[in-house]
């Protein structure tokens, strides 16, 4: 079974310079939970703590008592962090999760180094996407 979860209001509040995967550490109930699509990706970010990349406030539901919005660390090799580190201060970007999946055993997230849109960029992507419909409905009764 495949699993591929993704953050579509990234999509729409970022553009993506670099997308990086990495794994993540996750307890049984947490993979099971994850398994019924039970992730949100509202309000997560990825940080940088003492060398080591940590996933901030992802919801994942799991039932009883358990922590859903737990930081969890994510695995990487310490060069990739380090340059995601320096890339992150000189050019003012920010660390986002985009997409967690299931690769063979594993679980994986694809994270991306991502700078926000404007306002204007959105109206103007917005705007662009409802004349590529208005375009395609034409051809379509023609």
């Amino acid at each position: 079974m495949s699993i591929n979860l993704k953050n579509r209001k990234a999509f729409r509040d970022y553009v993506f310079l670099e997308e990086l995967e990495c794994g993540i550490v996750l307890t049984g109930s947490e993979v099971k939970a994850i398994r019924g699509g039970k992730v949100d990706f509202l309000g997560s970010y990825v940080k940088i703590v003492g060398g080591e990349l940590y996933l901030i406030n992802l919801h994942i539901g799991v039932g009883g008592l358990a922590d859903s919005r737990r930081t969890r660390k994510l695995l990487m090799n310490k060069r990739e962090i380090i340059t995601i580190g320096v890339k992150l201060k000189q050019q003012k970007l920010t660390l986002i999760p985009v997409k967690l999946y299931n690769k063979d055993r594993l679980f994986k997230l694809k994270v991306a180094l991502a700078r926000s849109k404007k306002s204007q960029e959105k109206r103007a992507q917005l705007k662009a996407r409802d004349i590529e419909r208005d375009i395609e409905r034409e051809l379509k009764e023609m």
